[in-house]
């Protein structure tokens, strides 16, 4: 018989140290958290912000958020569930401190690399530290996307620099028009199938860098977001929603469910 290396073997398990919840699930990376959360002892109460982006089945959503002992704050958010409301209604799974007033911000994007000069009389630019979760880093992710408006394949490992016109024409879906005129001369079939709701509402080709562009400056004017109100719930909802709820059940509750199962084995078994 050859020889088996036990690998988790008693001492395995009398060392192993169960993860916390948050991280059995999936959900943090706590190696991760605890150095963008921690502050520098030297900057007093000030906290530290962090630019959260996270991807859903149907959304992507973008927070600037600090941590406190009481559990983290969100100053803002951004979800892509919103693009709707300026004029942007498909792609959706591809941020107020005070400071817009003193800082106006890249009105409008070319690819060109961007920086916030501080003001001499006022506040400092804001500045956020970019958690990505338990979300891979690979080149081209969409969280890059989330943080540059565009992808990284137009940065030139071997140039050290980025391509502002390929920059640009990410950030206004021309990659996504060039793949459409592909679709359109080699494979009608398939670019019907995946831009139906494209075709649906009249979208051309050409008209997808316009469509950004409006929603970028509808953004600008009014980024508020608009809560819309929820009409109450009538009598037959209530009771819709209260059926597919399992309510706790008491002791005497479970002692005869126990009994309901044991008397339909035994029919069973005499049947």
């Amino acid at each position: 018989m050859p020889f088996v290396k036990l690998v988790k073997n008693k001492a395995y398990f009398k060392r192993f140290q169960t993860k916390y919840r948050r991280r059995r699930e999936c959900k943090t990376d706590y190696y991760a958290r605890k150095r963008l959360v921690t502050q520098a002892k030297n900057k007093y109460n000030s906290p530290k912000y962090r630019f959260v982006v996270r991807f859903s089945n149907k959304n992507i959503t973008c927070q600037i958020i600090y941590a406190k002992i009481q559990g983290d704050v969100v100053l803002a958010a951004a979800y892509s569930h919103e693009l709707p409301n300026y004029g942007i209604k498909f792609g959706l799974t591809k941020l107020k401190l005070g400071l817009d007033e003193k800082y106006e911000g890249c009105v409008e994007p070319d690819g060109e690399y961007f920086e916030v000069e501080p003001v001499e009389d006022g506040p400092r630019p804001f500045r956020a530290f970019l958690d990505v979760g338990l979300r891979r880093t690979t080149t081209g992710s969409r969280i890059f996307g989330a943080l540059k408006g565009a992808r990284f394949p137009a940065y030139s490992a071997s140039e050290k620099k980025a391509d502002a016109e390929l920059l640009a024409s990410y950030i206004y879906g021309g990659h996504v028009t060039e793949y459409m005129e592909y679709l359109i001369e080699e494979d009608e079939e398939a670019y019907k199938r995946q831009f139906a709701r494209y075709i649906e509402d009249g979208i051309e080709p050409g008209d997808v860098e316009d469509i950004f562009k409006e929603a970028h400056a509808k953004i600008r004017e009014n980024p508020v977001f608009t809560k819309k109100e929820r009409a109450p719930l009538s009598a037959a909802e209530k009771a819709k929603l209260k059926a597919y709820r399992d309510l706790p059940k008491n002791y005497k509750q479970r002692k005869n469910r126990v009994a309901q199962k044991k008397a339909a084995f035994e029919r069973k078994l005499n049947a």
